[in-house]
């Protein structure tokens, strides 16, 4: 198993009815929260759903949705996009998702781009 896969198999994650709960938001409010890119989920274990790490004091991460954009504008698909949001990134010395968490979206956004 590679790191990646070890960061997205550990993670936490949260489905539509935990999300709907957590936000306090109707279903379809958390739907376009996907549509307008403030929050990425897979279905790789079943039901979509997104890694809880991804919230931050119940709401999604701010930063979140434009590095969400960056990575897909660079060809990331869905799961490529939270698979290295959660793995430890080299050059920034930490996880992605950390570096957002603690406000360093402009470090998080460089890298991003260089993916492209």
């Amino acid at each position: 198993m590679s790191e990646t896969e070890t960061a997205a198999s550990t993670a936490e994650w949260l489905t539509l009815p935990e999300l709907v709960e957590i936000l306090g938001e109707p279903l379809g409010r958390v739907h376009r929260l996907f549509d307008e890119q403030h929050l990425v989920g897979s279905r790789r274990n079943g039901p979509l759903a997104v890694p809880a790490v991804f919230l931050k004091d119940d709401q999604p991460i701010g930063s979140l949705r434009g590095t969400i954009i960056v990575l897909r504008d660079a060809g990331f698909s869905d799961d490529e996009v939270i698979d290295w949001l959660l793995a430890e990134e080299e050059s920034i010395g930490r996880a992605p998702i950390a570096a957002l968490r603690d406000g360093h979206k402009s470090e998080v956004r460089r890298v991003a781009r260089g993916l492209a």
